[in-house]
């Protein structure tokens, strides 16, 4: 089985290359320069910490059945802070391309930390890594000090404090929830978060910024905040009991209404209820919009009821099917699509509002909280597939972030008539190309009519096709009902990029439905 891993591991790792070398191809400078040299620093590092993982030696308990995904995860902060960075040079705007700067440079540094990390914990030490490390190493830390001011070279480093200290809690804190790479990808994107909201708290004089981003830099913060909270709370109270309950319901409150609401106030300069409120009910779309996303609500509650009620009556251990867990990918597909192809405004702040909802219940369930938390965790047992084998169940939250992370990211103020141009303007999209469509029809149609297996996976040939053609189907269906996409003859451009991404769905064993809309989304905006 080794060597079959080993076989999928390199060929996932050749895709990720591809897409390394086809943004190097497009921009072509010094920080694509420092994107190839950390790809195959991370190459190196990933089958160190694949043997790791398998004797058993890694420092905190990471998710088994995986390989380590080093090389995906560490190239996506980078690429996009790349991708990023030029979009905004060719728009002309200087903020949003320095941003571009520092988001690759966090990005590259986050992942090098890591590998330094793998590498001393390795026994015995391993040379060859250590000298590539010290090399992309030197190369990257080279390049920042020629590109990099004073103040920003701080800030890079900011984030890279509180990814040190965030991933020694949380790591120890949930034992087999993340592999090493999914960890640098979560955590490191909450540092961003956090750190870009302090920035901006202590420098509102400005005013600059949209309501809408600071509504996603305070939830996101808010509800880490939260769980860390509670977190440390119940390690001396037991989470059961009634009182337990009332006090996490009142202290919820509390930091709603005192910590939360206040710092939005403060960076918004006006009370943020009226101003949801009243950015909810703006215009007649939006009315028929939330009528049509609660009905779809209301029916995948269904779906999850009746799932119940036929497993009690099969008195067997009852597991929902592939199909079944699938019906959840098209529900989201019809929730994004009239989202984004009528207002994308309001499916960002409903997408954030939906996140916020998801890991507030997701802490009821974890820390039982009468009076739903057992009942929830009747409810999802049913739903679990292999990945969620730590104490948390993330699989339906990333299933949101992948979906809405292509629009959160979307480089707004660098768009120029609110989409980019050519293949660009299909960004916001991936999400939706990539998990709803490419992801489901694989796993449908691989499971029901599969038969020649990709060497060294579980995952079909037949799979793979039908998704990369499912998705070109979509792209053009795209084209015919959202008239503001233009894609400027670069079809084959979309359908390369469309084709890696599902190459890499086949041979990943990472979470895919947070890896492939960020591949996708660079894929498209280079």
């Amino acid at each position: 089985a080794g060597i079959m891993l080993n076989k999928a591991v390199l060929v996932e790792s050749l895709l990720v290359f591809t897409v390394v070398l086809s943004v190097h191809a497009v921009v072509w400078d010094r920080f694509s320069w420092c994107a190839v040299a950390l790809a195959v620093q991370a190459f190196y590092v990933q089958f160190k910490w694949d043997r790791l993982l398998q004797l058993g030696g890694a420092v905190f308990q990471f998710r088994g059945a995986a390989n380590s995904g080093l090389l995906p995860a560490s190239m996506v902060i980078p690429l996009l802070g790349v991708v990023m960075k030029e979009r905004c040079r060719a728009a002309g705007i200087v903020y949003f391309e320095r941003f571009g700067v520092v988001v690759a440079s966090t990005g590259m540094l986050l992942a090098l930390f890591l590998s330094i990390l793998a590498v001393g914990i390795t026994k015995p030490v391993p040379t060859n890594t250590c000298i590539v490390t010290g090399i992309a190493g030197s190369i990257i830390i080279y390049t920042m000090k020629h590109s990099l001011t004073v103040s920003e070279v701080i800030e890079v480093l900011e984030v890279l404090l509180i990814f040190v200290y965030l991933s020694m809690i949380l790591l120890y804190l949930l034992p087999r929830c993340f592999t090493p790479g999914e960890a640098l990808l979560v955590l490191g994107g909450v540092s961003f978060v956090l750190n870009q909201l302090i920035k901006r708290s202590l420098n509102v004089i400005e005013g600059r910024g949209d309501p809408i981003d600071f509504f996603l830099l305070v939830a996101v913060v808010g509800v880490v905040l939260l769980g860390l909270f509670f977190t440390v709370l119940f390690i001396f109270l037991d989470s059961g009991t009634w009182i337990s309950s009332m006090f996490f319901h009142m202290m919820t409150a509390v930091l709603g209404l005192g910590v939360i609401m206040p710092w939005l106030y403060r960076l918004i300069q006006r009370n943020p209820l009226f101003w949801l409120l009243q950015f909810l009910f703006q215009t007649q779309t939006r009315l028929y919009l939330l009528v049509y996303w609660t009905f779809l609500a209301a029916s995948a509650c269904g779906v999850v009821f009746y799932q119940n009620a036929k497993r009690s009556s099969e008195s067997k251990k009852h597991q929902a099917s592939t199909i079944t867990r699938k019906y959840f990918h098209f529900i989201v597909v019809a929730t994004y699509v009239p989202g984004l192809i009528y207002d994308r405004q309001l499916l960002y702040v409903a997408a954030v509002l939906c996140l916020a909802a998801f890991i507030f219940l997701e802490y009821v369930r974890y820390f039982r909280i009468k009076p739903f938390g057992q009942t929830l965790r009747h409810l999802l047992s049913l739903f679990l597939d292999e990945r969620d084998s730590g104490p948390l169940i993330l699989t339906h939250i990333y299933l949101l972030l992948g979906m809405s992370l292509p629009v959160w990211l979307f480089p707004r103020s660098c768009a120029p008539k609110g989409t980019l141009p050519g293949a660009g303007a299909l960004v916001p999209y991936s999400g939706v190309l990539a998990v709803g469509v490419g992801d489901t029809i694989a796993s449908v149609f691989g499971s029901t009519m599969g038969e020649i297996k990709w060497p060294g996976t579980k995952k079909t040939f037949e799979g793979t096709m039908t998704a990369i053609f499912a998705q070109i189907i979509a792209v053009a269906l795209i084209l015919i009902f959202d008239s503001s996409v233009n894609l400027n003859s670069s079809y084959a451009w979309i359908l390369a990029s469309v084709s890696l991404v599902s190459l890499l769905e086949a041979y990943t064993t990472q979470i895919d439905n947070l890896l492939l809309p960020l591949y996708l989304q660079i894929m498209l905006m280079a």
